[in-house]
């Protein structure tokens, strides 16, 4: 595949076929651990063998010139004059926002072209956004010789996501897109950023991600009117408990202290969900640790019940496919990841149930909602990287 996106590149943009470089950087999914990183909370999502390949070769006039595989239109950015979002590019905002993010860092840039080829669904909630940030930040920092470390690159692409898109996201997807490894979950505190790679041992059983092919758009979703209910929350809570800087200090023992102060029963229950998802991330975590893969996947049901009752991101599809993918023979463990609002789900099905699953799943999911869902057997690897070695 890697080739193949080098010659595609060659047929788009002419010229000495060894200056060209290829980049690839993952989407991610998410284990458990949903809403919390930007409540300073615990995640543990794990990247994905899909992704972005970004092939690109430099220029030295200042111009980005943009192409996607995936979508058809072009770009042209010319770096000599403000570089600002605007609608009409679409996906090229965040390779926009990028260069606009390494112009604030004193880096020049001497422009290039590029061409983006992605193989994750658009708008499934595995992290395409991400996905393609990443790349850019690492293939534009690296062409430039600029060699920032990855918690440097996650976190601007993060500001581009906050600052340039208008997406009050955390940091989880660039995080899990940078330092994710071949067969391992990052177990990952989002205020302090410390973080430990788990193994991801589940022999006997797949990873199964079902696309709900709802598509959502975090920027026009509720995504940021949530992180404001939350951020109104910890107001009041720091109003009553000291050293809480954010939801994530909050224990569940403390939580239940607070309820009575917390009179907006919408309010609580915001609060109430990343307070107990951020309890099961941990216990999930050691769930894994000690080859309890049962209780793994009992904790990621609790998950979905408290993101669909307590966060209320789920919806009518998400829900739909969880009730009929948690009655699946084999299958031990299933909930909404992402933002919610649509995109998907991830389950763990036992291996020799996966085909009836994915079966069954299909026909009841079409005549409940009137979609046909996607499956997606999922293989975890490595985070965002330079392929060094493309035959050309």
């Amino acid at each position: 595949m890697e080739n193949q996106w080098v010659k595609r590149f060659q047929e788009y943009f002419p010229g000495n076929n060894d200056r060209v470089r290829l980049f690839f950087a993952p989407g991610r999914v998410n284990l458990i651990g949903e809403h919390t990183d930007y409540n300073g909370g615990f995640v543990f999502p794990a990247a994905l063998t899909i992704g972005t390949y970004m092939a690109i070769r430099q220029r030295n006039d200042g111009v980005y010139r943009l192409k996607s595989e995936n979508f058809p239109l072009e770009v042209s950015i010319d770096t000599k004059q403000p570089i600002v979002y605007d609608k009409a590019d679409d996906w090229a905002n965040y390779p926009k926002g990028i260069l606009q993010q390494l112009q604030k860092l004193g880096i020049q840039l001497s422009g290039a072209d590029v061409l983006y080829a992605g193989n994750i669904p658009n708008g499934a909630g595995l992290s395409s956004s991400a996905s393609i940030g990443m790349a850019s930040a690492l293939g534009f920092s690296v062409l430039e010789k600029e060699e920032l470390p990855m918690l440097e690159l996650a976190k601007l692409c993060q500001r581009m996501e906050n600052q340039f898109i208008g997406v009050n996201s955390g940091i989880m997807d660039q995080f899990a897109v940078g330092f994710g490894k071949k067969d391992h979950a990052v177990f990952l505190d989002c205020q302090s950023y410390e973080f430990e790679l788990i193994p991801l041992e589940i022999e006997g059983y797949k990873l199964v991600i079902t696309n709900t092919n709802k598509r959502r758009g975090l920027a026009d979703s509720k995504y940021n009117e949530r992180r404001a209910q939350c951020e109104q929350g910890l107001e009041i809570i720091q109003r009553h408990i000291e050293d809480v800087n954010a939801l994530g200090d909050l224990r569940p023992l403390q939580f239940k202290k607070m309820e009575a102060h917390l009179a907006d029963e919408t309010i609580k229950k915001r609060v109430r969900h990343v307070v107990t998802e951020d309890d099961r991330v941990q216990k999930a975590v050691a769930a894994l640790e000690n080859r309890d893969l049962l209780a793994f996947g009992l904790y990621m049901k609790e998950s979905h019940l408290s993101l669909r009752d307590d966060y209320e991101v789920t919806g009518l599809e998400l829900d739909a496919l969880f009730d009929i993918q948690g009655q699946q023979p084999g299958c031990i463990g299933t909930r909404m990841t992402g933002a919610g609002f649509g995109g998907c789900t991830i389950s763990i099905v036992e291996d020799g149930q996966v085909e009836a699953f994915k079966q069954n799943v299909a026909a009841n999911y079409k005549q409940q909602t009137g979609l046909s869902p996607d499956f997606y057997v999922c293989e975890i690897g490595d985070g965002v990287k330079e392929i060094k070695e493309v035959k050309r």
